[in-house]
């Protein structure tokens, strides 16, 4: 009788370790799977973190060659970019666009200008209106002044705008803040608009957020065209 006890008692002892055994080897098995897991993550986080820096890179590579191109001595007409107002005061990056856009205008007295820009949110005239007032203000004429009053975006400012161009003027310029002339003149150029670049100083304390947003800007752009050419 004692055989048979010692002998089922090691069947199953012999049965609960080799249940432990699995369990330990599933557990061990379990543990290595969530290792190389985080590792892929890891790897995949730095790669993208990588591509990210790159691709930012690009961008900005994009915007300084197109913001330090030489400037043409002479064009037809302007196109100046609205910007912020603050109920009737031009914000700064608004108002170095328009001191650049005067002091073209007052070397070159057959351009003209139109002034991009509707009404938004905190704003008591449209930012066509403070373009044209900070012209008028540089002493240029409001005779070659034109008003652009409904756009929303920059793609509107070059399609509303386009409108407006007289007949017989060819050559033309666009005329805002250097960071934003890479994707303005890109959307000029997806409207049949050929149009050289101006840049206006991008104020000191704007430049981290206006080159951040404006890389946002740019990708959506990218992504809009791509998913148009789809359509």
């Amino acid at each position: 009788m004692n055989d048979w006890i010692r002998f089922v008692f090691l069947i199953l002892l012999s049965i609960t370790l080799e249940n432990y055994g699995s369990i330990k080897l599933n557990s061990l098995r379990l543990d290595l799977e969530k290792m190389n897991l985080k590792k892929k993550l890891l790897i995949f986080a730095l790669a993208f973190s990588i591509c990210l820096v790159i691709y930012f890179a690009f961008l900005h590579l994009k915007i300084r060659e197109q913001s330090n191109e030489t400037t043409a001595d002479h064009v037809e007409y302007l196109i100046i970019l609205g910007a912020r107002v603050k109920g009737t005061v031009p914000s700064l990056s608004l108002q170095n666009r328009i001191d650049t856009a005067a002091d073209f205008m007052k070397k070159n007295n057959n351009t003209i200008a139109i002034a991009s820009g509707g009404k938004g949110p905190g704003e008591e005239i449209s930012e066509a209106e403070a373009i044209k007032n900070g012209l008028l203000e540089h002493g240029i004429s409001e005779s070659r002044i034109l008003l652009e009053e409904k756009s929303t975006n920059t793609v509107e400012n070059i399609q509303f705008s386009k409108k407006l161009i007289p007949k017989h003027l060819i050559s033309g310029m666009v005329v805002s803040n250097d960071y934003h002339l890479y994707r303005a003149k890109s959307i000029a150029k997806d409207q049949g608009l050929d149009l050289a670049g101006l840049p206006a100083k991008t104020p000191a304390v704007a430049v981290p957020k206006s080159y951040l947003r404006e890389y946002l800007a740019i990708t959506k752009y990218y992504l809009v065209k791509f998913l148009n050419g789809f359509s």
